[in-house]
């Protein structure tokens, strides 16, 4: 007599949380696999010799829950091409649920039209995500909130990362009355006032800047008082570090008496580690959304906070079907 089917459900043995990874950061899939008890899955990565993904996923993952840790972090676009085709490579396995987390979203900035005859990246890169198929994307700290609305059939989680920063800085024991939060440019004044209000900084500071062109800052003025102040600058990302640097020049020459900077994703391109040894900057703290092994070891400044708590978390409430709203309240 044949077995009776028996229906997969989420209560099916099959239907457990499964981490897989790219190149994108190996590091970090590895300790969120490690914090949840679980083992990376075995997965081939190769490029053959004309450059072209070759992608193969070792175990059977029909009906379980995985989960892909992949930032479209440099090299983006190859980290890019590898999400899509490991998200089009479980769809093809049966996997129950895919969930895409990508703590660094590359493309972020070109969110818009700012000339005639060029693309909004950043909606492309969502509209391919989504067109692969996911059921959920989980980012952190975009640089554009609005970005989100970019994917139009599937949710997409924007986490903040300010909590680890926010642990950080309370260990540092600054005085808080005598401590200012600075925004580096208008965009991110609420992301400055949530970190003040939940650090009890005293106020909160913007600098305005006209750039001249991409990575080019051409003017920069401070709308507040920061003399006789610790200056903390809170930001999403830190690319060349050039406007980072003429902004913690431009408080120390306000008065500011140490500058200190946090920001969620270090990119650190180009001459970004020789600008940040010889600034003003006592410290620089980034998150481990990028690999940050080789900036750590030339950069004595650099501190990196793990985000492995904060997405190890996100998966298991994802996974329990949890709400996730304590791990991204904006309150």
């Amino acid at each position: 007599m044949d077995q009776p089917i028996t229906t997969r459900t989420r209560d099916s043995p099959t239907y457990n949380i499964r981490i897989l990874s790219g190149n994108a950061n190996r590091n970090l899939a590895e300790k969120i696999a490690a914090r949840l008890g679980v083992q990376l899955e075995p997965c081939i990565l190769e490029t053959f010799s004309d450059g072209e993904l070759n992608i193969r996923i070792e175990n059977n993952v029909r009906g379980a829950d995985v989960f892909i840790i992949q930032p479209t972090c440099p090299q983006v676009n190859n980290n890019l091409m590898e999400l899509l085709l490991l998200i089009h490579t479980l769809k093809l396995s049966s996997a129950k649920r895919i969930t895409a987390i990508v703590p660094y979203f590359g493309y972020a900035r070109q969110d818009r039209k700012t000339k005639p005859r060029v693309p909004i990246s950043a909606s492309a890169v969502a509209q391919l995500i989504e067109k692969m198929g996911p059921n959920r994307v989980v980012t952190v700290d975009l640089h554009c909130g609005q970005i989100q609305g970019f994917f139009h059939q599937i949710p997409v989680d924007n986490l903040f990362a300010e909590i680890e920063f926010i642990n950080y800085l309370q260990k540092k024991d600054f005085p808080l009355a005598n401590t200012v939060i600075v925004s580096p440019d208008a965009g991110g004044v609420n992301r400055a006032r949530r970190v003040a209000d939940k650090l009890g900084a005293s106020s909160v500071v913007t600098i305005l800047k006209r750039r001249a062109a991409a990575n080019q800052i051409e003017q920069m003025q401070i709308v507040g008082d920061v003399n006789g102040s610790y200056c903390i600058i809170v930001d999403d990302m830190i690319d060349t570090a050039g406007t980072l640097c003429a902004a913690a020049n431009l408080l120390r020459e306000n008065g500011a008496l140490k500058v200190f900077a946090c920001a969620t994703h270090g990119i650190f391109s180009g001459p970004a580690i020789d600008r940040l040894n010889a600034s003003v900057l006592e410290e620089i703290c980034v998150t481990d959304s990028i690999p940050q092994e080789k900036n750590v070891e030339t950069c004595s400044r650099l501190i990196v906070l793990s985000l492995v708590p904060l997405l190890s978390q996100t998966i298991l409430h994802l996974h329990e079907e949890k709400s996730l709203t304590m791990l991204f309240d904006e309150k």
